[in-house]
């Protein structure tokens, strides 16, 4: 059987560990677009590749005490700002829920204690989790920063185990401090949502013959790989429950072969091997902002962004051949461009390809701006692109000097050599 652990409220965990006075109390993590990137003083910038994606970014400021409060979300003129990215179980009592906005949250509970997040302390714990289990069980696939999968098969008998699973949760809280819910099934989209049940602090087995009266009731929407769109399309031909779905097999398949794909899924027919490495395909930066409309200043930013961007690449040691930047103006207006190129990868280059697809992509001149992002994929290793021989010797020479910049800020931080065009 597979299982599937969550990290119960990862991020409020982690700060009860570190401050055990939390514990008991409605509290939340708050979140807010790091947009002091684009100071010109230098600042503490931290990058990771590890388990990045919703509400973990590959670039976030380092932890500082003194953001450890309320204070941390106030801009310059005092007004609160940002988001929730986890709450505890006593705050979701108060109706208060993960992308809420801090400013709502204390409507709903004025009591609630806000900390500020502290991305170096969940990868440690996160990584930490994960060696912890790959100690206990042979295969094991970390899926993001607070979610893993492991496969029991051949390795524990079934009917052994729920006593597993508890007995692991238990050991996980006393050997780590961290609560975690699992969840048990043939397979591992089924053991996603035995977890969901499970929660918080919890376990689920959910044998084959259990399968039909367990999903009956569930909401399409809860199930992994059923989107928006999907769930639309679900409802608009009166699916709206697991249930209703696994009756409608007709009518499902007849859509797409992602939705025949999707019918075996939820009926426990198919299922994914669990993969114990990933390769990033993509990396990419944004930051979203007050309203701006001074391009020369947009340009900057975009400068600022290029520079991060060309340090996570090389630390990578990649080289992207897909190059994509997108713009958000007010009253919801988008835009983006991309290009393909297929050259040794400069940070120069890049940068005087950034600010060229911004002032294509800029088609809304007179908007003002509130969120850029850059995003860089199809690696060579992965799209067996042949790199240009055109200019190849001068792009050698750029190269050299593109290394020697990344030692330094490898060595003295990100901030310590910067474009003229920043300043």
């Amino acid at each position: 059987m597979k299982i599937h652990i969550d990290i119960d409220c990862f991020f409020a965990s982690a700060a009860r560990i570190k401050d055990p006075s939390l514990i008991g109390k409605p509290m939340a993590i708050g979140g807010r677009s790091d947009t002091k990137i684009f100071n010109k003083e230098a600042k503490k910038q931290t990058v990771s590749f590890e388990n990045s994606g919703s509400f973990v970014p590959t670039f976030y400021k380092a932890y500082e005490k003194s953001d450890d409060d309320l204070d941390a979300f106030k801009d310059e003129r005092g007004k609160i700002r940002g988001i929730l990215t986890t709450s505890s179980y006593e705050a979701r009592a108060y109706g208060i829920k993960t992308a809420m906005s801090i400013k709502e949250a204390l409507g709903l509970c004025p009591h609630l204690i806000i900390k500020a997040p502290n991305m170096s302390l969940y990868q440690k714990l996160s990584h930490e989790l994960h060696e912890f289990l790959a100690s206990k069980i042979p295969l094991v696939e970390q899926a993001s920063i607070d979610e893993f999968y492991g496969d029991l098969s051949g390795w524990i008998e079934d009917d052994e185990i729920e006593q597993f699973i508890d007995n692991l949760r238990h050991e996980i809280k006393r050997v780590l401090k961290l609560p975690v819910s699992i969840g048990a099934a043939s397979t591992r989209y089924i053991a996603k949502l035995a977890t969901t049940a499970a929660k918080p602090f919890g376990c689920k087995t959910i044998y084959p013959y259990e399968l039909n009266s367990f999903i009956e009731n569930i909401p399409v929407g809860e199930f992994p790989g059923i989107g928006k769109s999907m769930k639309k399309k679900l409802y608009s031909v009166h699916i709206h429950t697991l249930g209703d779905l696994k009756r409608r097999r007709g009518t499902v398949e007849s859509w797409s072969p992602y939705a025949k794909e999707l019918y075996k899924r939820v009926c426990g027919l198919t299922d994914a091997p669990i993969q114990t490495t990933h390769q990033r395909k993509s990396i990419g930066i944004s930051r979203t902002f007050d309203p701006l409309h001074d391009r020369a200043e947009l340009k900057r930013r975009v400068h600022v962004l290029a520079r991060h961007l060309s340090f996570a690449i090389l630390k990578m040691d990649v080289i992207p051949t897909v190059f994509h930047l997108s713009i958000a103006y007010e009253m919801n207006q988008k835009s983006h461009k991309n290009i393909s190129l297929a050259e040794i990868f400069t940070e120069k280059k890049f940068d005087s390809l950034c600010i060229t697809l911004f002032n294509e992509a800029d088609t809304q001149r007179r908007l003002h701006i509130i969120r850029l992002s850059i995003n860089c994929s199809s690696f060579t290793r992965d799209s067996k692109k042949e790199l240009s021989l055109i200019g190849f010797n001068d792009e050698e020479k750029m190269k050299k000097l593109t290394n020697s910049t990344q030692k330094m800020r490898e060595k003295y931080g990100l901030d310590a050599l910067k474009w003229g065009s920043e300043l």
